[in-house]
């Protein structure tokens, strides 16, 4: 494998010969270069990285950056080099001697074997290994705190988040929209935090302390700010109460199954399987259309209740096909014309009218496709929520990864809004049902807490729905009043026809994995 050393050093003259020679012969044969940026030092750190490589070795490039970048952006500078020559591995040292060469076969050989994407020497790994090297207590005391708070915001478990020494997977840097990253010294959690929402694997290795008298650029206040409020925005880019560029990695699993009983997803579970005289569904020998199935999560757990279901989403889902009776790719744009070969029993719009720029087109069809005594049962957010006027009223309005504000939402509904376009499409609505905030996903691994955090939620909806209610659940049946109703339907669904969507391309497009 093509690897390289990139050392990042600034104002280092004093150490960087010093760590060039603690670099072992068998580190030597195993890389390719050492690749220096000089961050525009004061000193003479080039001119000595120059005169130590012209006398021992030929595998040393040195760039001078004309202006200080910045820990992070030297980083940045370094990484698109290594990507653009092709390297496999690199491995990031410090300039000011900190982190022991000695060990960086150690850091290698994981990434090497396959078992890793990043490898992080950990100083604190050895109990007491840290102090005995000479860490000050002030910062041994000040990275065990911020670890512990990162563990507790990310959901990991990492022995250290602040060590410097580490060894990369290039082609998962490549992955990584590094330049939406600071040029300041949290750039190294930040791309933690990229790793982990790419799903990288990402191992420790112990390392020695080494401490001495070099000079420290970094405002430990400051730093611990920017860590913290790094970690913060992570978690609320996760739970869609923001939106952070530098998170969104098209990676992972974008929705999934609400199981708290107050979800969208439960208590349409329960509308289909449980006797509600006041929306008359129909529980025996069902067959539902389940619109905007995603990956059939919740068809799964409808099929489960012997229940047929027939799936229909605009992106191809493997799991989809396999769990529902029949799955089709549709592009909902268009309508719902390949599954009007039949009727249902009852048809699921599960948060999924709000991604169409015609609902209205795939209501009334709708309303065409339903047995007699059938039913819609659809659910949206709540634009008028509580958090959104609270943003709003800070001058702030962002989208967000998931939830209300999802950014591929291309419609924003109020409960009345929701309502009164479901009755303009000649239904009726017989049963509302209202969603709390889904705190299991605020604070996941406490189910407990999240059910009482629900309960007590649920009793704020109940008093005003309209501002407290994350989500709104409506059942409604067509209003086929007088014969003019299905002749005025019909009159709006062709003159829907010229302004349709293009089809979609003969080769179905990929489904993304985070935003659609």
């Amino acid at each position: 494998m093509k690897i390289a050393i990139l050392i990042v050093a600034y104002n280092a003259a004093r150490t960087i010969e010093s760590v060039l020679d603690r670099i072992p012969d068998p580190v030597w044969k195993r890389i390719d270069n050492v690749i220096i940026f000089d961050d525009c030092s004061q000193d003479e750190t080039s001119a000595r990285s120059k005169s130590w490589a012209g006398k021992y070795s030929d595998k040393i490039v040195i760039f001078e950056n004309q202006v200080n970048l910045g820990y992070g952006g030297n980083q940045k500078r370094g990484y698109r080099y290594v990507i653009e020559q092709g390297y496999d591995i690199v491995v990031l040292l410090h300039g000011d001697g900190q982190y022991a060469p000695e060990c960086m076969l150690d850091l290698i050989g994981p990434i090497a074997r396959g078992k890793a994407q990043a490898v992080f020497g950990s100083r604190m790994m050895v109990n007491g290994a840290a102090r005995d090297g000479g860490m000050p207590l002030y910062k041994y005391v000040g990275n065990k705190i911020l670890t512990g708070i990162q563990n507790t915001l990310l959901g990991q478990s990492f022995s250290e988040f602040h060590s410097g020494y580490r060894a990369y997977h290039v082609p998962t840097l490549k992955k990584l929209p590094l330049l939406e990253n600071t040029n300041d010294f949290h750039f190294d959690t930040e791309i933690i935090i990229q790793l982990i929402e790419s799903g990288s694997v990402i191992k420790e290795v112990p390392i020695p302390t080494y401490y001495g008298d070099e000079i420290c650029h970094v405002n430990g206040v400051k730093y611990a700010k920017d860590v913290v409020q790094t970690s913060l925005k992570y978690t609320f880019h996760k739970k869609g109460l923001l939106y952070d560029k530098r998170f969104d990695l098209q990676t992972g699993a974008k929705y999934t199954l609400k199981e708290n009983r107050y979800s969208s997803h439960q208590q349409i579970l329960d509308l289909l399987t449980t006797s509600d005289e006041k929306s008359s569904l129909k529980k025996e020998s069902q067959h539902i259309l389940d619109v905007g199935c995603g990956s059939g999560l919740l068809a799964a757990k409808i099929i489960e209740k012997g229940i047929n279901v027939t799936g229909v989403d605009v992106y191809d889902d493997p799991h989809a096909a396999e769990v529902c009776d029949r799955f089709l790719q549709i592009d909902l744009e268009r309508g719902l014309d390949p599954v009007c070969d039949q009727h249902y029993d009852n048809i699921v719009f599960a948060d999924v009218l709000e991604h169409v720029r015609e609902p209205e087109k795939l209501l009334l069809e709708a309303g065409n496709m339903l047995e007699e005594n059938g039913a819609i049962i659809a659910s949206t957010g709540n634009v008028a929520h509580i958090f959104v006027r609270l943003m709003l009223l800070f001058g702030r309005f962002e989208y967000t990864e998931r939830g209300i504000l999802d950014k591929t939402h291309v419609k924003l509904f109020t409960p009345g809004s929701f309502r009164r376009m479901i009755e303009d499409c000649s239904f009726e609505i017989v049963s509302t049902r209202y969603c709390s905030i889904p705190f299991e996903n605020i604070i996941p691994g406490h189910k407990r807490v999240t059910d009482a955090l629900c309960w007590i939620y649920m009793r704020f909806v109940r008093l005003l729905p309209s501002l407290f209610a994350y989500q709104v659940i409506l059942v409604a049946k067509p209003k086929f009043d007088n014969p003019g109703t299905l002749t005025r339907n019909k009159t709006i669904l062709e003159a829907y026809a010229p302004y349709q969507a293009e089809p979609l391309e003969e080769t179905p497009p990929e489904k993304p994995t985070k935003a659609a």
